[in-house]
């Protein structure tokens, strides 16, 4: 596997190459909410012989100097940027969490873009929590030592490992691959190391994953191919993102969709492990 790292179109998103240098249209891989381009390497690994690219979105790594507002919609159009300059046409595109929703919406806007949906344990609205409304809702809380992390400093890249190390999602499987995407997020200077995502990015972002009705409207639009895949495990290893038969549910908006369980791997890993990895590579190398 081959990463390089460039400058996409205008708006700049920073953009991390996997695979051979080809003509052949790229898949366009989508991160999650407070992540990163580098969190695609270890499903990259497995399709040593498809171009993948992997943006920073705006508000996060490389990326994180673009100015708001975000929002899912703020997104797909910087990443229609990026196909447009590589030179358009449909291709399969795959998100992660709040990238799912992210490719959702590059679909409902630019379907010429998007030949397939391969979606990780995101892209379908998410459940309020009982006795909260959508105003009330806190994005922090909810993604835990994620957004935390935010609003701490490190002093050197070792406390920032550490700090994910100790993160209950990668207790039995820390790898490279973890700690590529970590340092690749890290920004500042020591003493004075910070995560590289803007908090006002987390927020506005986190806002729109609880279906507004415009994006069950882009939902309900769908054309093309959707599966999408399920963690039975969640953020802290613990309770899923999507309880068993949520996902399901959905196929009244989008019937063409199908639903893939991905066992023992939970919201992280189901990128990062091995074992989640390759559910995902195999889906995304897939022929409609």
């Amino acid at each position: 596997m081959s990463a390089r790292v460039a400058q996409g179109a205008d708006p700049a998103l920073a953009v991390t190459s996997f695979g051979p240098a080809s003509d052949t249209a790229a898949i366009l891989a989508i991160h999650g909410i407070t992540a990163n381009g580098r969190s695609w390497d270890t499903v990259a690994a497995l399709l040593p012989a498809r171009r993948v690219l992997a943006p920073d979105l705006r508000g996060r790594a490389r990326s994180n100097t673009l100015p708001g507002p975000y929002g899912l919609r703020r997104h797909a159009e910087d990443l229609a940027a990026v196909l447009d300059a590589d030179g358009g046409g449909a291709r399969t595109i795959i998100g992660h969490s709040m990238g799912a929703f992210v490719a959702v919406a590059l679909a409902a806007a630019r379907p010429d873009l998007v030949a397939r949906l391969v979606l990780v344990d995101g892209g379908f609205p998410l459940a309020l929590p009982d006795g909260v409304s959508a105003d009330d809702l806190d994005i922090a809380a909810l993604l835990g030592p994620a957004a935390q992390r935010l609003s701490m400093e490190f002093p050197d890249d070792d406390a920032y490992l550490a700090f994910w190390r100790a993160h209950p999602a990668f207790a039995r499987d820390w790898s490279a691959a973890v700690e590529t995407y970590a340092r690749h997020d890290l920004d500042g200077s020591a003493p004075h190391l910070r995560s590289s995502t803007a908090a006002a990015a987390m927020l506005q972002d986190g806002g729109e994953l609880y279906g507004p009705d415009w994006y069950l409207d882009a939902l309900r639009g769908l054309r093309m191919s959707v599966t999408v895949l399920r963690a039975p495990r969640g953020l802290l290893d613990e309770d899923p993102l999507y309880p068993p038969g949520a996902l399901e549910q959905f196929g009244a908006l989008v019937p063409q969709l199908r639903v893939v369980e991905v066992p023992d791997v939970n919201h992280y890993t189901i990128l990062f492990a091995d074992r989640g990895a390759a559910r995902v590579a195999a889906e995304v190398d897939a022929r409609p």
